[in-house]
């Protein structure tokens, strides 16, 4: 299988299990940030499309020319919902975690938390074949239940919006594999 980190074009490894932002912070902490071609390569994403986002206002802007963690972090968990979620959605539901982008006062939960959190899950549901949305809830209940520090209020409202998250990256994987399988039956 190749297994990407969310919303990235970085392959999968163990270090990125628990801590998936690790892969990432220390080419943002020496080079005090991402230009926007280096973002395009870790994302996947053409430079104008993120540029469009900041101009919808779902990434904060930025300052100079280069993108930092925050605004890294947003862009990886748009781009990580964008298989089956209307962009709009996303940004909705973003707001219902956080607030307003410009304002991390209002955070229920630190974005790097929030990335690595849905990363793990995400790597926990990829390794179960099958499982049910009691189980997805469960397995959230269990890791939110661990986190020592990080989720500031309102456990209940981010359960809620990591199930949809983790829900609509799974669709987007079965979507995925969905139309690899139409490929090899019509040879496409």
């Amino acid at each position: 299988m190749n297994r990407l980190i969310p919303g990235t074009t970085i392959k999968y490894t163990e270090q990125a299990r628990n801590s998936a932002f690790s892969l990432i912070s220390p080419v943002l902490e020496a080079t005090g940030g991402l230009t926007l071609s280096q973002l395009s390569k870790l994302t996947g994403l053409e430079g104008s499309t993120i540029q469009n986002w900041i101009k919808r206002g779902w990434v904060s802007s930025t300052k100079g020319k280069k993108y930092d963690q925050q605004q890294v972090l947003r862009i990886l968990l748009i781009n990580m919902l964008r298989g089956t979620m209307k962009l709009e959605s996303i940004a909705r539901l973003m707001v219902y975690i956080n607030g307003d982008v410009e304002d991390t006062e209002d955070d229920i939960i630190d974005e790097i938390l929030l990335f690595d959190l849905l990363c793990k899950m995400i790597f926990i549901a990829e390794d179960n074949a099958v499982f049910t949305p009691d189980d997805v809830r469960a397995m959230i209940d269990y890791e939110l239940n661990e986190c020592e520090s990080g989720i500031t209020s309102d456990e209940e409202k981010l359960s809620k919006a990591m199930y949809v998250m983790i829900m609509a990256y799974r669709s987007a994987w079965l979507k995925y594999e969905t139309e690899k399988g139409m490929a090899e039956i019509f040879g496409e």
